[in-house]
């Protein structure tokens, strides 16, 4: 009886550690954006109030999508490749500054 109750507990843990897992992976979308160079990301990432890392031939931005840093709004550049940006919900960015900051009429 005790054992049949910690299996399902188990059980429940996994199937809600799953929904979660996936769940926030949907809200999410990669965008792939032109080559930037360093300067060009540091730049748009000062000016969205982003946090700018730099190492090994790789360089990206993380925002909290509304001027500051976080997560919520990135990018992740390699050396002369296109950049991807990670953004949460429908939107689509086609540069840096759009990638990096929720445009102010979609602002909560």
């Amino acid at each position: 009886m005790i054992l049949e109750t910690a299996v399902r507990q188990l059980i429940a843990l996994l199937v809600l550690t799953g929904a979660l897992a996936f769940g926030s992976a949907a809200q999410a979308r990669d965008i792939a954006l032109h080559k930037h160079t360093p300067e060009d990301v540091k730049a748009a990432c000062t000016k969205a109030g982003g946090s700018f890392s730099e190492g090994s031939g790789t360089y990206g931005c993380g925002t909290d999508c509304r001027g500051a840093p976080g997560t919520d709004c990135t990018v992740f550049c390699q050396a002369d490749q296109n950049c991807f940006a990670q953004v949460i919900g429908a939107r689509r960015p086609h540069d840096l500054a759009g990638a990096l900051q929720v445009p102010a009429r979609h602002r909560r």
